[in-house]
């Protein structure tokens, strides 16, 4: 079809009133001025979007006269690809897709006005943390050798989120680095030079295609060309916005011909930027605003729907807009709510309804486990690998694959077997200018040492001999991994070897002479040690969630007595020993975090962990927020279709000390006729 002078009356009719629900009709449908679209969980909001943009081609609107701004390549591709089959005009046509790659395209074209010329690049993360180490060496040589720093990805992400949020490095950095007063000023350094190099490179990192169009706005000329051209704008879940984000969006819709879509309800990323604020205060910066609310929901039963109501009328007053999703299907069983007494009930619980569900005839597909956070399904996917049962771990990778899981089981695989070089290399490979024959080279030294002395390797390790083999940059680093490993070792039993082995090791290195401790008290040590300082400057923005991930593993060690067969276990857990094929056709469980689920459904649904301290998080709790936790719980339940089961262990073992749960705060705000309590036998 050609657009050359765009005529709704070429367009094929649509009756857009008996293709939506009056709901979805009277935002589609809605007049010029600002709009703002709540539309609930399952209830049609691409559907809405898509037809709003049907119903302004009909109106005379062309193509080019339309932003839509969406969070996901796939989001703008499928919105696109709908609009085609309604209306039959190429989404070619249309200024379609995420932010960035809307910024990209605007700075292609205008980015001379900002330092940037037509055929700038684009920095991978990858590029964008090499060059920010390059800047960080030019203020401060010294500054990346020293352990107690951070990393540069570290840096980057903080240097991100302030550009993102329009936070002050300097207050972002004393509260991520407060043991530090020298960051302060150090960052703002480092943030110039790596702005220089972009500069002098003529390279763009992911965040300047939004800091650069943002600067690009405030050009007149240039603003008033993107005003007058996107006559029409459409922001899809605006709820995930960022300032910088919510700030282009109102620059560019100064005629207030906008219409932003989403779901306060929904807001579950302020962790990373999104401003919960800015679909709170949208009628405010665009007066005249009409709200609608599309309440109506194609997925959920009822029951389950009337829990989820009650989830968010527990808000604080003041704190969302108020929305009562309705449902369409038939009635249907309430939420189960379900004490057991500890993760592995929990787990022998889900194993054994998932059998009923699957001999009632329902798919595996069908079923997901929804959990806070990533640590809390160790038990059920331990017990799913024992039994042989296939499952995947959506957009994630399993417990015990994780990469910082497998860095902590390393070091006790070697403080345990001083021959395993395959986990000594492991470990090493994560300090800088190490690789596979460095570690090779110094390990031989240890080796070397240790036979002549009649002293264990691990002993060896910070031997002069053998410090002198290590890259200075990854010296330091070094020194504290090999006496954190040496405090493993001494808390490691008596080390029997299999006969064949005794000429590796002298007979000091197989007898352990301290105090031997039990597993769980073994591993405390190695995440107290060097591997935890290393996770919060390399992780900033996660660490404390791998941190939990490590702590559980404590737990999970309470309950052997012998650290061999501990590592045996994790390692077979870590294998491809379970069957894997039935991951390549989809039949199988699915386990993720709820941020992960957002935007799925499925007919069963567990959602695990749901005590104080695990959901919401215990550091929610602590720092006195947990309205986002409460956003979460509500996203999890709406991913409900049928059945909805909520699971609360009695007691916990995390980082090793008995703990008596109570009942997450968002089960018990919740009237008890909105559900119905489910006892097991353990």
């Amino acid at each position: 079809m050609s657009f050359d002078s765009p005529s709704s009356g070429s367009l094929p009719p649509i009756d857009f009133e008996a293709e939506l629900n009056s709901e979805q009709y009277a935002a589609v449908s809605a007049t010029d001025g600002p709009a703002l679209v709540l539309a609930g969980a399952g209830s049609g909001k691409t559907r809405t979007l898509t037809y709003r943009v049907a119903w302004l081609l009909h109106k005379g609107v062309a193509p080019w006269n339309i932003l839509l701004l969406t969070f996901t390549n796939k989001s703008a591709r499928e919105m696109l690809n709908r609009v085609e089959d309604l209306t039959g005009v190429a989404r070619h046509h249309f200024w379609g897709g995420t932010f960035h790659s809307i910024g990209q395209r605007i700075l292609r074209t205008h980015g001379d006005k900002v330092g940037l010329s037509k055929n700038y690049t684009i920095l991978d993360q990858d590029d964008a943390e090499t060059l920010l180490g390059e800047a960080i060496r030019s203020v401060d040589s010294a500054f990346i050798k020293n352990k107690e720093n951070p990393k540069p990805r570290a840096i980057f992400d903080i240097i991100s989120y302030s550009r993102n949020t329009g936070l002050h490095l300097e207050g972002l950095t004393q509260d991520r680095y407060p043991y530090s007063e020298d960051f302060k000023d150090k960052f703002m350094d480092f943030a110039k030079a790596y702005q220089a190099r972009k500069e002098k490179n003529q390279v763009a990192d992911y965040d300047d295609l939004l800091v650069l169009w943002r600067r690009l706005l405030n050009f007149k000329e240039v603003a008033e060309h993107y005003q007058n051209k996107f006559k029409y704008i459409l922001v899809d879940e605006y709820q995930d916005t960022n300032t910088l984000q919510s700030e282009i969006v109102d620059t560019l819709a100064s005629h207030h011909r906008l219409m932003a879509v989403g779901d306060d309800a929904q807001c579950i990323y302020t962790w990373r930027g999104a401003n919960f604020d800015n679909i709170l205060t949208f009628p405010e910066r665009h007066p005249g605003t009409t709200i609608f609310k599309i309440e109506t929901n194609y997925r959920s039963s009822p029951e389950i729907l009337n829990f989820a109501n009650r989830v968010l009328d527990a808000q604080p007053s003041g704190h969302g807009y108020h929305k009562e999703l309705r449902a369409v299907r038939p009635s249907n069983r309430k939420p189960m709510f379900v004490p057991v007494m500890d993760n592995v009930h929990q787990a022998h619980f889900i194993l054994s309804r998932m059998k009923g569900l699957l001999n009632d005839g329902f798919d595996p597909r069908q079923i997901a486990v929804l959990y806070r956070a990533h640590y809390q399904s160790m038990d059920l996917q331990m017990e799913l690998s024992r039994q042989g049962i296939p499952f995947v771990i959506t957009s994630g990778v399993r417990f015990f694959e994780q990469a910082h899981i497998r860095d902590l089981v390393a070091q006790l695989r070697f403080a345990n077997n001083p021959g395993d070089t395959v986990a000594f290399t492991r470990i090493l490979a994560l300090l800088p200018k190490v690789g596979p024959k460095t570690a090779e080279a110094i390990l031989k030294l240890a080796e070397k040492e240790a036979e002549k002395q009649s002293a264990p390797i691990i002993q060896m390790l910070t031997h002069e001999t053998v410090l002198k083999k290590v890259p200075e940059d990854a010296r330091e680093d070094f020194v504290d991994f090999a006496y954190t490993l040496q405090d493993v070792f001494q808390a490691m039993p008596s080390i029997p070897l299999a006969k064949g082995q005794a000429d590796l090791f002298s007979e000091s290195q197989t007898q352990n002479e301290h105090s031997p401790k039990p597993p769980h008290e073994v591993i405390q040590i190695a995440i107290d040690g060097w591997y935890g300082d290393f996770l919060r400057n390399v992780y900033p923005q996660n660490w404390q969630s791998r941190r939990d991930d490590l702590n559980s593993l404590v737990q999970f060690a309470s309950r052997y007595d012998d650290m061999s067969l501990l590592l045996s276990e994790l390692v077979l857990l870590n294998s491809d020993a379970s069957d894997r094929s039935a991951e390549a056709d989809g039949n199988n469980l699915r386990l993720m975090t709820i941020h992960q689920a957002k935007g799925l459904e499925f007919p069963v649904v567990f959602v695990i962990g749901a005590a104080q301290g695990l959901f919401p998080l215990k550091r929610a709790l602590d720092a006195g927020d947990v309205e986002e936790e409460r956003r979460l719980f509500y996203v999890a339940v709406t991913r409900a279709m049928d059945e909805l089961y909520i699971s609360c262990p009695r007691v916990s073992q995390f980082g090793g000390g008995v703990q008596i749960l109570e009942p997450s705060q968002f089960i018990q705000e919740v009237p008890t006729t909105h559900y119905e309590i489910l006892r097991t036998k353990r």
